[in-house]
């Protein structure tokens, strides 16, 4: 089992930047990949960025150039840094692993981005 905890969300203006953490704990050397996911109300939940074991990132169009995923294998923790977000970013994000032909979830955390 893996248990993922999401951390760092908030509200903040447009324009402005949050950190979010992810800190994984468990079975973690089954996953390959991570990444992050957001459910904003009323629509379904969508794929933001994923880091993959060796590094290699990809991320949705309509954050490139905003965000960045990381990650630090020391302290088993993958981060997605936000910066010049928009009202439209408001969503509940998710942190998610996958591997071994199973996939975790954390629990989310709430960015509200205000105009």
């Amino acid at each position: 089992q893996v248990q993922l905890v999401e951390s760092g969300g908030g509200l903040v203006q447009a324009g402005g930047s949050l950190r979010l953490s992810c800190a994984a704990s468990g079975s973690i050397f089954s996953i390959n990949v991570m990444g992050w996911y957001r459910q904003a109300p009323g629509k379904q939940r969508e794929l933001v960025a994923t880091i993959t074991r060796g590094g290699s990132t990809n991320y949705a169009d309509f954050v490139k150039g905003r965000f960045t995923i990381s990650r630090d294998g020391a302290k088993n923790t993958v981060y997605l840094q936000m910066g010049s977000l928009k009202p439209e970013d408001t969503a509940v994000y998710y942190c998610s692993g996958t591997g071994r032909g199973r996939e975790y979830w954390g629990q989310g955390t709430q960015v509200t981005v205000s105009s």
